[in-house]
């Protein structure tokens, strides 16, 4: 058993910058290198491409993210840990199997945690409560795509025991990603609430990659960060008794100091007094931080109580379109001339018998972030944004196409329309579901 692993962040979105990932992967020294590329509204949205093809389903960059580090993490002996799997776990290790022997690396096995996916469990529970307003599951049922359940470290661990190189999952906590390495590694059980505090503290800090090395932090003149643009990513030196230690690539940029640590810890934590994982309800008021060296932060004092007997579930349901236009004026009266076309634009949609349920017109650096703008002084120029939201596509359409026919039938002087934009809006809810309800399983596509 190892008395110390590295674990490194290689990706907090599913977006993310690919190049800090693999410079990790190369120079870190890691023994794990976790991919958290999951989002609500991303695995509801790849649940819908899963019911457009049953190959996929899985995150699009998995193939593109595997393919830049899966020949150092083979060379530097890095295991992979991620829930890039998304709503189709299975079609994703079939996908990074296939990037694996198409870099020669042969037959590459891959760990694939399900049993996420409650869907089926929430359609015969009608009368389950959405945590967000109290209504029964039953209002949103006819529009639900997806319903997955956040799982935890303990069946990532059982996924690791496999021995597989990678382990890809669905629906897990963010934090839970990271603790999984340190169950396998040191045996430690879930019981073992201080272990498991730290082990999720860590996690935390890690989740969102840059924005705890410098992004999303700095600010010119007054919160510098040395060469942002080599921003590196984070990892942790966790002990086997529970020891947390944050780091970045060596040689990057970036900064990771007290600050920078203490900002992300506070990321999404709305009780730090309860913070409810599926492995443990965490408390980080008495947690402490300390520079042990230059882009070194120790820490330490992270208390847990038992997790609960539920998982939160996040339920991605259909909830009408999104229609868009913008429009630019310049010049004298720009401002003036941009709100008369808002006007104009509104009553020509009241009159082609259009009706919204909600509307939103922004006068882009001048109202969009603080709306009305008071006294403060106005621009040269503005760029008008219309956006309404209706229950049927073709009225979401015309927002963009009236928005765009200013050019030529509102105030003087627009230009710059851009073509109409319209989207299906991916709402998202919760319930809790008893942990009984939920199968998690582990299965290995490719002999481990």
């Amino acid at each position: 058993m190892k008395s110390t692993i590295r674990i490194g962040s290689g990706a907090g979105t599913s977006d993310d910058r690919m190049t800090p990932a693999l410079e990790l992967a190369r120079r870190g020294g890691l023994d794990y290198l976790v991919f958290e590329c999951l989002a609500e509204r991303t695995v509801a949205r790849e649940n819908q491409d899963r019911l457009r093809d049953p190959e996929r389903g899985y995150t699009p960059s998995l193939p593109e993210r595997l393919a830049m580090v899966l020949p150092a993490c083979v060379e530097e002996d890095v295991r992979i840990v991620s829930n890039m799997g998304a709503a189709n776990p299975r079609g994703g290790a079939r996908a990074a199997r296939r990037v694996a022997r198409d870099l020669g690396l042969g037959e590459i096995p891959v760990a694939v945690v399900e049993g996420d996916d409650v869907t089926e469990a929430l359609r015969a529970r009608p009368e389950l409560r959405l945590m967000e307003n109290g209504e029964p599951l039953e209002s949103i049922l006819p529009r639900v795509v997806s319903a997955n359940a956040y799982l935890g470290a303990d069946v990532i661990a059982e996924a690791l025991s496999t021995g597989a190189r990678i382990v890809l999952t669905g629906r897990v906590a963010d934090p839970s990603l990271f603790l999984a390495p340190m169950l396998h590694e040191f045996g430690w059980r879930l019981d073992d609430l201080d272990r498991v505090a730290a082990g999720t503290v860590a996690g935390h800090l890690l989740e969102c990659t840059g924005a705890v090395t410098g992004g999303c932090f700095g600010w010119p003149g007054i919160k510098d960060v040395p060469d942002l643009a080599g921003l590196g990513y984070p990892f942790a030196d966790v002990t086997s008794g529970g020891g947390v230690t944050i780091g970045k690539t060596p040689g990057s940029g970036g900064r990771l100091d007290v600050m920078t640590c203490t900002e992300q810890l506070i990321y999404e934590m709305h009780d730090p007094t309860d913070y409810i994982t599926p492995d443990c309800r965490l408390d980080i008021t008495g947690l402490s931080m300390e520079q042990v060296a230059a882009d070194r932060v120790r820490i330490a004092g992270a208390r847990a109580r038992p997790r609960t007997g539920t998982y939160k579930v996040t339920v991605g349901h259909t909830d009408g379109w999104i229609g868009e236009g913008e429009v630019s004026y310049g010049g004298i009266d720009a401002v003036a001339r941009a709100r008369w076309a808002a006007e104009v634009v509104r009553e020509r949609l009241r009159r082609r018998g259009f009706v919204y349920e909600d509307w939103r017109v922004d006068l882009i650096g001048l109202s969009s972030l603080h709306g009305d703008p008071g006294d403060r002084p106005e621009p040269y120029e503005v760029r008008l944004r219309l956006a309404a939201r209706a229950r049927d596509r073709g009225a979401a359409h015309a927002v963009g196409f009236e928005t765009r026919a200013m050019h030529m039938h509102g105030p003087g002087g627009a230009g710059g329309a851009c073509e109409p934009r319209v989207r299906e809006v991916l709402a998202v809810k919760s319930v809790l579901l008893p942990k009984e309800l939920v199968s998690p399983r582990v299965t290995v596509e490719g002999a481990a």
